[in-house]
């Protein structure tokens, strides 16, 4: 599934982790005793997957694989918040999604989805080994995760810095593209395997955001 060593995935948990509570951070500075049912968000990221997957055999529907993606990476970013918050440290959080994709079995993708969704309602936490099993189905490798995980950390801070929360900021920029456009052609210029990836990644995007608007 990923060529990420074990020792790499390591590396990359621990950029995740401090990527994930540093915004959680600049959203809101206790986050952690805030009580947020990031459960709940998870299911509801479910459903919203499904639909982009396609589910309504009435008519005709073609899978969006793109924006399924995106909606897992989002899922992570609440199940990630949830394992950081009960005091998981990246390294335990490494070695859990390892063992967990290691004996994930083979799922249709749309009941891999419906499985999270129960098993988070449930037990109202994150199910490492259900997370895995949608990884394996659709599938998902590691690597990208991590690629894709970093470019949406990387636009939500952005946006956060940029009066998302006030309602200042606009997602179409002043070109007519979309924020996200911007962000993946951006990212594919770049090297993901880098150390210093999320920092470029965000640096190229403060630059596009001021070329655009100034042009």
């Amino acid at each position: 599934m990923s060529s990420t060593s074990g020792t790499g995935m390591a590396q990359r948990l621990a950029t995740m982790a401090a990527m994930q509570i540093g915004h959680n951070i600049q959203v809101h500075p206790q986050w952690a005793s805030q009580g947020h049912e990031y459960y709940r968000a998870v299911w509801v990221e479910c459903a919203e997957l499904l639909d982009h997957f396609g589910w309504k055999w009435w008519k005709d529907q073609r899978p969006d694989l793109d924006q399924v993606k995106l909606e897992i990476v989002d899922i992570w970013h609440f199940g990630l918040s949830e394992l950081l918050r009960r005091g998981d440290t990246p390294a335990v959080i490494a070695r859990s999604l390892a063992a967990a994709l290691s004996k994930a079995p083979a799922m249709d993708f749309r009941l891999a989805v419906e499985a999270l969704a129960e098993s988070s309602l449930a037990n109202r936490t994150f199910p490492m080994d259900a997370f895995a099993a949608v990884l394996l189905a659709l599938p998902l490798g590691f690597d990208e995760l991590y690629r894709l995980y970093v470019g949406k950390n990387v636009l939500n801070r952005f946006r956060q810095d940029n009066g998302y929360s006030t309602g200042a900021y606009r997602k179409i920029w002043a070109d007519g593209r979309e924020d996200n456009e911007h962000l993946a052609e951006l990212g594919a210029q770049l090297d993901a395997g880098a150390a210093s990836f999320p920092v470029d990644l965000e640096a190229a995007l403060v630059q596009r955001y001021a070329e655009t608007s100034s042009s």
